[in-house]
């Protein structure tokens, strides 16, 4: 039964036993009086509880996630519950007890079985203030066939729910629940027909007596039949946490409960079966006589771990015989003498097709193979692996197991369940040489890791993992677990992290030194790389110009990029034009989409290019008569390009940004020996919080690059690259591409698109400008992102479909617009809606603009330091208004008067156009002056029809140096009436969203403009917004989800972050929070949540500009917390909601899934 349901492998048809165990041992069978039963669970349902458990790390099978249960008092006085272990979870959780009163009390774990699914919590029995209960006493021998039972607990969320049913079968299989996650094995289990869903895991299966005769633990849905644990362990466990709690004088220690095991599985199988795996008649006769009446079979070894005691000694079909001279065909029997011999030798004596083998092992401790820390890197989570998985994956214990990769390891593409095997060329094969190779990178480095899947097992696979390069994640830390206080206590795993950044200037074929596991990161590799393949690459950028002059560097810029007065060769021209013809023709896999690898959506798949740049030669006009103009433009704009990859980390999934890795095609726009740019669509680059790489077309090597710009408004984003690290081939291949913003494309002009496949290479076709200013015009998204607006786009007439991007260019390979991708949601019927992807040209005009201010400073802009120089950083003045075209047709049946007709038709007679107000940005200075559906006829007397006008009409007032002068004094028709208004502008810079706070597991930003967007903001003050929530983190637990604002914490407003920092300071660690917060649909709530400052501290991130990185600082945590007192207050109460249910044979298992941040 489970926690929540989780979806089962199919079960095998288990024959029903022939043999009805007669009544005995107390057990009560036939027809019971009702009054027995009422009064029996009149003492039984005061002693069962709800638990609400949340795991807070993902840990060896579990991920992390919230959930509820069922668990029962089985000593009162020392305050101990028995439960499933899949709901006691073998990694950290944080658990509440609700008694029947609806009295909540914490409780600790204190055991859970490595192997059985049962565990126990305690609490402090001085707790329960309100409510007298007892406790459930455990009776294993009563179970018997026929046995009347109920099952007490949480079903499918109610409090409590009494099941009735009937023990049909004591000698059912284990339930198999997941091909990687927990599984019970080597016992038996009891089924029942009692229908027991999600939340009843841990209910007590009792008897007309009030006994506990078994644990509920799973449940197959489509049969409604219910799998019970039986108890004879669960006893010998019980009363050793009794006897150590009793020699404890105060709180708890952790108790010694010895498990022996040989690393093997073993299955029952019938004597029929057994006689066909080979067993002798002789053997079969003597194993009946020493066994109990009713034995129907034998154990038979089913699995063998690799690497443990049983290894290369026992195979798969060995028929279990004699232990230690003794006939043992049952499992109780076998795991007893296991548990009473840890770590003495065992003989075991079996046949083998036939034949008899006698062996001698030695009984591993079981606990010794069970993790009981891990260590926490980039949001992931790495331990040794433990004996659940390496039976599930046939690996050797201890290996080195990614629980959760986090942010590093899936960068990378390392899955969950991967065994890591080499980092950085030394071998991993426990978790400490894992650390010590970590140890010696530098943030940024880039490293060879090697591991292996389960799922590809017999193939190693090699990635490259970059240490991070920003504080997006804590130093790492190791979490250890202490059973004497029911918490994982954390430390540095590396006593001082490192603080050097990795050099990028590094090939990426480098060597690597054995003895520390880093690169060999000296000037001297790049240049001998420089001197080897130097001249190659300078030929082949020479044989790729129209000319042949080679580019040098003069005075820290690149020059030379195309010769001038010459024509092309012969030759080029017979090399470049079958591949423009086979392109036109078919495209084949140069427009395959660019997908992201890890979902296998389209993640911002498309290729953008543009571009100017200072001292660069221009292709003399001769050069557009040749027949091959549009080979020509291609071989101008190839070395322009760069292919990026952004990545996002989860910690920091800022401003609704849809996915966490993006694929797209960029244009260097500036190349000089101190200072890279590249501009790409913000389809690509989404936000400034992104770790970059750049992979060049013209070079073959790939380095950082780093967020510089996000325009406010327009499709675009520019990133900054150190040439340097190219070396002084690499910055003589790479070229800067040369704008042409004017004159703006027309209707019918010829145009050449141009941009890059996944293989780096060029790809050109020639097409037709069909409308140069079409609006667009982009619905919100369910979860606010940015999207396009107040743009004009180009259209064509051909291209390679909504996936391809890069750039439009003339016959001469100057660029004209952008090709550049733009996202979307559509949504089919009563589908959800889903992400697409469509692309448009971009007019270069606000590139050009935007490049020559970064490259030439303007006065009074934000300083970043960008590849050690700090430069001053555009602000762009805008009207923070959506606006939306309307034909003066239609204005007209609004009564716009004749005379604004004519005067608009004469400012742009093609488009006939009159812009409206489709709605202000929530808290923009025209917020309250312009109304829904205005119509905008001039500003400053000069009409405007398009969007451009409205730009114009921003620059001259911020060209003003004037407060007074930024105000733009607007002509509009409202409701029939013509009115002057004075309506103010705002400054915006290009760094986008530059902090955040994770407070509870939440990440909260100050509201971004997809947001503002909506026109709305709360009436009590604008508030923080929640952006993503975590799983396993309080506000999991509670509730406190995205897509809403925070505007009180306790009833004290909380308008901005640095207020919300101030207020929730002053919360200590366990304290109940009281939180008001009003959705994106403006319906507030009030809810409550406990904090929990040990697995999750409050902490923040910034950009710093004055580094160029992202810095986080811890602001509340409770990293002092060692043992915490024994005896505890009783916590507030607090309502369950039940979990979703997912049909199967399912046991307990967290919410979530693979990513541990949500929207």
């Amino acid at each position: 039964m489970a926690t929540e349901s989780v979806a089962a492998l199919p079960l095998s048809k288990a024959v029903l036993s022939m043999e009805i165990d007669p009544p005995g041992n107390g057990a009560v069978l036939g027809n019971v009086a009702p009054e027995d039963w009422r009064n029996a669970l009149n003492k039984v349902v005061p002693a069962v509880v709800v638990l609400r458990t949340t795991a807070t790390r993902a840990f060896d099978t579990e991920a992390a996630g919230a959930s509820y249960a069922t668990g029962f008092v089985v000593d009162k006085s020392r305050g101990i519950l028995l439960t499933n272990r899949h709901v006691v979870r073998p990694g950290p959780i944080v658990a509440e007890a609700m008694f029947l009163n609806r009295e909540e009390i914490p409780v600790y774990p204190v055991y859970r079985d490595p192997v059985h699914d049962f565990g126990f919590l305690q609490f402090d029995p001085g707790a329960v203030q309100f409510m007298e209960y007892e406790e459930i006493p455990l009776a294993p021998e009563a179970a018997t066939v026929g046995l009347e039972i109920r099952v007490v607990g949480n079903d499918s969320g109610e409090k409590v729910s009494i099941l009735a049913g009937t023990l049909a079968r004591l000698d059912r299989d284990a339930p198999h629940y997941k091909k990687d996650g927990y599984n019970d094995f080597n016992t038996f289990y009891m089924q029942a027909a009692s229908g027991t869903k999600g939340g009843s895991s841990g209910s007590p299966v009792i008897d007309c007596k009030g006994r506990a005769v078994a644990l509920n633990a799973g449940s197959k849905s489509a049969s409604a039949s219910a799998f019970f644990l039986p108890l004879e362990r669960v006893v010998r466990a019980l009363k050793s946490l009794q006897e150590t709690k009793d020699e404890s004088k105060v709180g708890w220690r952790p108790a010694s409960i010895p498990r022996g095991t040989l690393q093997m599985t073993y299955v029952h199988k019938g004597f029929d079966e057994t006689r066909r795996l080979g067993l002798k008649r002789d053997t079969e006769q003597t194993v009946r006589e020493a066994s109990p009446a009713g034995e129907t079979g034998m154990l038979v070894v089913d699995s063998v771990v690799p690497g443990g005691p049983a290894h290369k000694q026992l195979e798969p079909g060995d028929v279990l015989v004699r232990v230690n001279g003794e006939v043992v065909t049952q499992f109780l029997k076998l795991e007893t003498l296991l548990d009473d011999n840890v770590g003495k030798d065992f003989e075991l004596e079996v046949e083998r097709g036939g034949l008899t083998v006698n062996v001698t092992l030695q009984v591993q401790d079981l606990h010794s193979i069970t993790p009981s820390h891990f260590l926490e890197v980039s949001g992931g989570v790495i331990h040794s692996l433990s004996y659940q998985q390496a039976r599930n994956f046939r690996f050797t214990c201890g290996l080195v197991y990614v629980a959760e990769p986090g942010y590093m390891l899936s960068r990378a593409g390392v899955p969950k369940h991967a065994i890591i095997k080499k980092m950085a060329g030394e071998e991993i094969l426990k978790l400490e040489n894992f650390i010590a190779v970590y140890a010696k990178l530098a943030r940024g480095a880039r490293v060879p890791l090697e591991f292996q899947s389960y799922a590809d097992r017999h193939r190693s696979k090699s990635v490259l993992v970059t240490i991070d390069r920003h504080e997006w994640y804590a130093p790492p830390l190791i979490y250890t677990r202490n059973d004497a206080t029911g918490l994982w206590h954390s430390k540095p795993a590396i006593p001082s992290p490192s603080i050097v950044l990795a050099s990028p200037n590094i090939p990426l074929d480098a060597p690597y030194d054995e003895k520390t596991g880093t690169i060999e990161s000296t000037s001297s590799l790049v240049g001998e790389a420089d001197a080897a393949d130097g001249d190659l690459l300078r030929a082949s950028v020479a044989s790729r110009e129209s000319g042949g002059a080679s580019p040098t560097l003069q005075g820290g810029e690149v020059v030379g990029a195309v010769a001038l007065d010459v024509q092309p060769t012969e030759a080029d021209i017979g090399r470049v034009e079958p591949k423009r013809r086979r392109v036109q023709e078919l495209v084949g896999e140069d427009a395959t989409p660019i997908t992201d690898n890890a979902s296998g959506r389209l993640e911002g798949g498309t290729l953008s290019a543009r571009g100017t740049v200072e001292n660069t030669q221009t292709v003399d006009e001769r050069g557009g008569a040749h027949g091959s103009s549009a080979s020509l433009a291609e071989h101008v704009i190839e070395p322009t390009l760069v292919m990026i990859e952004v990545h996002i980390p989860p910690s920091a999934m800022l401003d609704g940004v849809h996915s966490q890795h993006f694929f797209g095609t960029g244009l260097i726009v500036h190349h000089s020996q101190d200072l890279g740019l590249v501009v790409v669509d913000k389809n690509t680059v989404a936000i400034s919080v992104s770790d970059v790489m750049l992979a060049f077309a013209a070079y073959p090597m790939e380095i950082p690059a780093e967020v510089v710009f996000l325009h406010p408004v327009h499709n675009f984003a520019i990133v900054a690259y150190d040439p340097s690290a190219l070396g002084p081939a690499g910055a003589a291949a790479v070229k800067a591409a040369v704008l042409l913003p004017e004159p703006a494309l027309r209707r019918g002009d010829s145009v050449y698109l141009v941009g890059l496949s996944r293989s780096l290479q060029a790809t050109s076709r020639k097409s037709v400008v069909t409308n140069p200013g079409a609006a667009l015009n982009v619905g919100a998204a369910d979860c606010p992102r940015y999207r396009a607006m107040n743009m004009e786009v180009i259209e064509l007439d051909t291209d390679f479909g909504h996936t391809f991007s890069g750039v439009l260019a003339d016959e001469l390979g100057r660029v004209q617009a952008l090709w550049g991708s733009f996202s979307t949601q559509v949504k089919y019927g009563d589908s959800s809606p889903e992400d697409h992807q469509f692309v448009r040209g971009i007019p270069v005009y606000p590139v050009s603009e935007v490049v020559e201010k970064i490259i030439n400073g303007c006065e009074g802009g934000p300083p970043l330091l960008m590849n050690g120089v700090t430069r001053s950083m555009p602000l762009i003045r805008i009207l923070e208004v959506e606006l939306y075209p309307t034909l003066l047709s239609k204005a007209r049946s609004f009564g716009l008067s004749g005379k604004w007709v004519q005067a608009l038709v004469k400012k742009d007679p093609v488009r006939r156009q009159v812009l409206r107000v489709k709605g202000c940005l929530a808290g923009s200075k025209a917020e309250g002056i312009l109304e829904q559906g205005d119509m905008l006829l001039a500003i400053s007397g000069e009409p405007v029809t398009c969007f451009r006008d409205v730009e114009n009409a921003c620059q001259r007032a911020d060209a003003s140096h004037d407060e007074a002068g930024a105000a733009l004094k607007v002509t509009v028709f409202r409701q029939g009436v013509e009115m002057e208004l004075l309506v103010e502008t705002d400054v915006r810079d290009g760094f986008g969203t530059t902090r955040m706070v994770n407070w509870a597991g939440c990440v909260i930003q100050d509201p971004h403009p997809a947001v503002r967007a909506l026109g709305f903001l709360p009436e009590e003050g604008h508030g923080v917004y929640v952006a993503r929530w975590c799983q396993g983190s309080p506000v999991h637990r509670y509730g406190l989800y995205a897509l809403q604002w925070i505007v009180e914490v306790n009833g004290r407003p909380t308008p901005d972050l640095q207020t919300f920092i101030e207020v929730t300071e002053d919360s200590e660690h366990g304290a109940f929070v009281r939180v008001k917060t009003v959705h994106l649909n403006g319906k507030p709530r009030v809810l409550t949540l406990k904090q929990d400052l040990h697995y999750w501290p409050t902490w923040e991130l910034r950009l710093d500009c004055g580094t160029a990185t992202w810095r986080r600082r811890t602001i509340k945590s409770n990293a002092n917390l060692q043992n915490p007192p024994v005896q505890r207050e009783q916590d507030s109460i607090v309502l369950l909601q039940p979990e979703p249910e997912v049909n199967g044979e399912s046991e307990g298992n967290s919410e979530g899934g693979a990513e541990p941040y949500s929207e």
